[in-house]
Order: C-alpha cells, then sequence, then structure tokens
C-alpha cells in the first residue's frame, strides 16, 4: 500500500486513499486535504478531511 498521506499524495491509488470523515469523498491528490488529530483519553484520532468546507464542518 502507498502511504496516503505522502506530501503531495502522487501514486495514491482512489482505493487506497483516505476518504473525508464528512462528505465521503476519496482524498486523491487534493491540496486542500487536511489532517485532523486530537487525543481524548490518551487515544490518538487522525482524521482525514478534503476541503476548509469540511474542515469547519467536522469542527463545529
Amino acid at each position: 500500500m502507498v502511504d496516503p498521506t505522502s506530501d503531495i499524495g502522487e501514486g495514491v491509488d482512489e482505493e487506497d486513499a483516505p476518504e473525508c470523515a464528512v462528505c465521503g469523498e476519496r482524498i486523491v491528490e487534493l491540496p486542500t486535504h487536511r489532517v485532523i488529530s486530537t487525543v481524548t483519553d490518551g487515544q490518538i484520532e487522525h482524521v482525514h478531511v478534503c476541503s476548509d468546507e469540511c474542515r469547519s464542518a467536522y469542527l463545529d
């Protein structure tokens, strides 16, 4: 599997790409891709979002 969190996302197939936590879109070579990391009760969670709109929706 190719690392879907590579710096520029090149070489990531759609089937291996992360999904946006808000809209479910597969994130392939999107410059607006962001990863949000949170820690709750000592557990780390990473979620991927595809746009600023989805980021705002996730954080609300």
